[in-house]
């Protein structure tokens, strides 16, 4: 059983990242890929698949305590820098600290300097009332607000806290790895996640990700504990059922999907692990702390979402497909072209298109996550072949069950919203890297010459729809 990530399949990753990349813009050379974009990407590339390979094997033969330290220093230095640098380049290239198309971090952050004027001047009441009206994204307010009046407003701090909590997501995946999967994978799903291009991307950036990542992983690791140490006292429950309703007040369809996947644990994880009478006390206390925490306007909101998901979806595909610099194929975009795929996309973009800075910085990380896709699917397919989904079904519930709303919504194209999935899918990848024996590896090659194929489709699409081939 492998306990490291090989160099034959690092290899054979950036050898197929040069190689599209190349292509795509000898193809489309009248919209080749700006030179920043490129450093970019083959840094991205380069570092996950050459540090994957290298720590993975380093670092599996190091004691447990020394290899806490090692993934909670590392995660947190990889962070602060990217925060330094990306201060300094996002102010170069944008004239203000904040990312391209940063119209969802500017409110974020004048939404957090009016909280601050309304606690300096007694008005608290007037952001609860509005609160009250609409919980989701006001946790985001609510805490960066706070922040604001004990810093100053320094957006320098907000982004080194945020270096801080993404270094500690690390850590909660490493046990939840581990109490699920084993020691080796645990280490490897936590290394991939510290490497992690997208995961350390948004440490630099003003949204609410890495908050809404840490609570989730915070939520499943809490409830894994609870659930897998037959720890059912009250000090145990309270901080899962506090963790999952905190989810409401960043993304509804997130808390939605958090309590989704804990009772779905309740009702289907082995009786070996759960017994049937706990089983039922948890279900019965849950629900009745469920309705009396979580009801009234969160409960319009869920119920909105779920009613309102197809319409949003062709109407978010619509207005795509005709706004300026839109790709006229958008329209055609529904969940039964996404579900499919949706472990594996976004496809990165590897060639000009206008306005869309953010997707070119990251293409990389997208094409890291390409990737890493294939490890997580043979994880899943296992798992159900061998009949082993009650052994993780918290983790696969949350997992199957976020990514199949988000394939049903107006953002599965969008590599934002798949990050609360993201780092599940890096564990699960890690246990299909243990899975895989030698006469299964053909399987990778096969992956990646459709996957090759298949961003070179996406490049051509992306321009075809705008008119720029």
């Amino acid at each position: 059983m492998l306990n490291f990530f090989p160099k034959s399949y690092s290899s054979k990753a950036i050898s197929l990242y040069l190689g599209v990349l190349l292509t795509c813009n000898i193809l489309f050379f009248n919209r080749i890929l700006s030179p920043i974009w490129w450093i970019f990407g083959i840094a991205e590339v380069l570092l996950f698949f050459n540090y994957a390979n290298q720590l993975t094997r380093k670092w599996s033969v190091i004691s447990e305590k020394k290899f806490v330290k090692k993934l909670f220093q590392t995660a947190l230095i990889v962070r602060i820098v990217w925060v330094g640098f990306s201060f300094v380049f996002f102010n170069i290239m944008t004239g203000k600290p904040f990312e391209f198309d940063s119209a969802d971090a500017f409110s974020y952050h004048n939404e957090g300097t009016w909280l601050v004027e309304l606690i300096q001047t007694g008005k608290l009441k007037v952001f609860f009332d509005q609160m009250a009206a609409r919980y989701s994204d006001m946790g985001y307010t609510l805490y960066l607000g706070w922040q604001y009046w004990i810093t100053g407003s320094s957006i320098l701090i907000a982004r080194l806290l945020k270096a801080l909590f993404g270094a500690y997501t690390c850590l909660l995946i490493y046990r939840i790895g581990v109490r699920n999967f084993g020691e080796n994978v645990g280490r490897m799903g936590a290394i991939f996640c510290m490497l992690m291009p997208n995961l350390i991307l948004y440490s630099g950036i003003h949204t609410k990700e890495v908050e809404m990542v840490l609570l989730t992983v915070w939520f499943i690791e809490r409830s894994d504990f609870m659930i897998r140490g037959g720890v059912f006292g009250f000090a145990n429950i309270v901080p899962s059922i506090l963790l999952a309703a905190s989810l409401f007040f960043f993304r509804t369809v997130l808390g939605a999907t958090a309590l989704f996947a804990l009772f779905t644990t309740l009702m289907f994880t082995s009786t070996k692990v759960l017994g049937m009478g706990k089983r039922l006390m948890l279900i019965v206390w849950i629900l009745g702390t469920v309705g009396y925490f979580i009801g009234g306007t969160i409960a319009n909101e869920v119920e909105s979402v779920w009613n309102t998901r197809s319409a949003n979806q062709q109407q978010s595909m619509e207005w795509r497909s005709v706004r300026a610099n839109g790709n006229k194929f958008s329209k055609y975009a529904t969940g039964a072209i996404f579900a499919p795929m949706i472990f594996v996309i976004p496809f990165p973009t590897i060639i000009e298109t206008p306005q869309q800075e953010n997707q070119k910085l990251i293409n990389g990380g997208n094409y890291v996550k390409n990737v890493m896709a294939f490890f997580t699917i043979f994880a899943l397919f296992w798992i159900i072949k061998n009949k082993k989904w009650r052994e993780y079904v918290l983790l696969g519930s949350f997992t199957i069950g976020y990514l199949v709303i988000i394939a049903m919504s107006a953002f599965a194209q969008s590599e934002r919203f798949h990050q609360p999935a993201l780092p599940f899918e890096l564990l699960f990848a890690a246990f299909g890297l243990t899975l895989i024996q030698k006469k299964q590896q053909k399987y990778f090659s096969w992956y990646m010459t459709l996957l090759f194929i298949a961003i070179v489709a996406w490049s051509w699409f992306k321009l075809a729809g705008r008119g720029m081939t």
